[in-house]
């Protein structure tokens, strides 16, 4: 399985972007779960969103409440995420991640996850 990440850029605060994952050499149905991480400078990669497959379930960091919507598209083999009301706190390497099995209880450890994609960068700045 090959992630694809894009959709970044530099906007400033308080606009809007839609970054997007595309998945080749797997269906997303057959995908356990698709999440995406995001990594601040001189910060470790942390957990924003997942979204698993098969039941349709997000899971949403508590930072991401309310703000970041993710979604999929089976026509496109796409997985997008759609951030509103950027923060500069927001700004960093968006990244894309996916593994075959749903991890019950610790989809959030970046560890887990067997398939990512090469990340995008946000920037959040006037």
């Amino acid at each position: 399985v090959q992630l694809q990440a894009s959709g970044g850029g530099l906007v400033q605060p308080g606009g809007s972007l839609r970054l997007s994952c595309a998945a080749s050499g797997r269906t997303l149905s057959a995908l356990g779960i698709m999440s995406w991480f995001r990594q601040a400078p001189g910060k470790e990669r942390e957990f924003v969103v997942g979204l698993r497959l098969g039941l349709g379930r997000t899971y949403y960091s508590d930072s991401a409440q309310g703000r970041f919507t993710i979604s999929r598209d089976n026509a496109k083999n796409t997985v997008h995420l759609q951030i509103d009301s950027l923060k500069p706190e927001d700004t960093g390497v968006y990244f894309c991640a996916a593994r075959n099995a749903f991890p019950v209880g610790i989809y959030n450890r970046a560890d887990i996850y067997t398939f990512w994609g090469q990340g995008t960068l946000v920037t959040v700045s006037s």
